[in-house]
């Protein structure tokens, strides 16, 4: 119960730094010229996006099969230096500055790249996916208004549902790029001797598992250990998740959810007012989105208990929008200006 007590707490406040570092981006970033779209409210933004998801999943999994997942790698390493520099960019001083960009934002983003090329060791990848998630779900929750952002959640929910309980497609992927130890997962180690660079990484996943490199849920094996005893009826109990060295979580899982935050304190649906936190943009329906996400994360982890894994976006993103609509109706919004859809109506 320690470890899982321990793995609970620490997921959450990785999901909560995930939460507040994009709520801190998200002025900045429109301040510097970072929104990426012309029209935030346009809902094909959305549609967009989650072909490109499908593009590059395709792509990943092409390249695996092909063996030659270095370009995985170097292309996640090369995405990571890139969103990196973004939050660098706007949080490190300005002090030297060459052909226009901050020197030593360049230097620090090219510092994350070098550490997971070099040393990808857990607390290398969970800073680095904290960096990279809280830039990501700030950068598209200004490019993301309040519709497509709720449809992108809806969207992504639904396709991990069926990558994790249907099609299974994403094992391949899982498999391969947990080789790579790149930041597509957050890995939380139950053990104060746990190394993720001593992993065996894909062979401990097994094909009987559901498992998903952005969105599914699941404890990594890090020994073998006794076979379990057989019940009565001859089915093995479930394997107790918490009793090995390590648990991991999708990065998507923190990501994804956390638009819709970022999109909620950013557009301020119904003119909703800013809470007085220095330094972080926030309003009741992104505080909803906020402890709504954590709800279904609690959710996701006591069905992790249960000793198997399961898609994280349908519980995650569920919570985000439930409770963003919590939220907005608490602050007063009609639930028109909150779905984003009044000019519709």
């Amino acid at each position: 119960m320690k470890r899982a007590y321990a793995a609970v707490a620490a997921t959450v406040g990785i999901f909560l730094l995930v939460q507040l570092g994009s709520l801190a981006l998200v002025q900045p970033f429109m301040d510097a010229g970072y929104q990426t779209v012309e029209d935030p409210s346009d809902p094909t933004n959305s549609l967009l996006y989650v072909g490109a998801i499908l593009v590059a999943t395709l792509f990943m999994l092409a390249a695996i099969k092909l063996d030659v997942d270095r370009l995985i790698q170097g292309l996640i390493v090369f995405a990571s230096v890139s969103l990196s520099f973004y939050v660098f960019s706007v949080v490190v001083p300005s002090v030297l500055t060459v052909a226009g960009l901050n020197v030593l934002a360049v230097l620090a983003a090219l510092a994350l790249g070098a550490g997971l090329l070099v040393y990808p060791e857990w607390y290398v990848i969970d800073a680095a996916g904290i960096v990279m998630g809280a830039g990501a779900a700030g950068l598209f929750g200004i490019s993301f208004g309040l519709l497509p952002a709720i449809l992108l959640l809806v969207v992504l929910a639904v396709y991990d549902a069926i990558s994790v309980y249907g099609t299974e497609h994403m094992l391949t992927l899982a498999s391969g790029v947990m080789e790579l130890r790149l930041p597509v997962v957050l890995v939380i180690p139950l053990t104060l001797s746990y190394s993720f660079l001593e992993e065996e990484g894909p062979e401990t996943i097994t094909e009987g598992e559901d498992t998903d490199e952005e969105s599914a849920s699941k404890p990594e094996e890090t020994e073998a250990g006794e076979a379990a005893e057989e019940e009565p009826d001859g089915e093995e109990p479930p394997e107790d998740p918490f009793a090995r060295d390590a648990f991991f979580i999708g990065l998507g899982d923190a990501v994804i959810p956390t638009i819709l935050v970022a999109s909620a304190a950013f557009f301020r649906p119904g003119g909703a007012a800013l809470l007085d936190v220095p330094g972080i943009a926030i309003t009741l329906p992104a505080l909803g989105a906020m402890v709504g996400t954590l709800v279904g994360l609690l959710a996701l982890m006591w069905m992790v208990m249960k000793g198997r894994a399961h898609a994280g976006l349908p519980l995650l993103n569920g919570g985000a929008i439930a409770g963003y609509l919590v939220g907005a109706l608490l602050a007063g919004v009609a639930l028109v200006d909150a779905l984003g859809v009044a000019s519709y109506v």
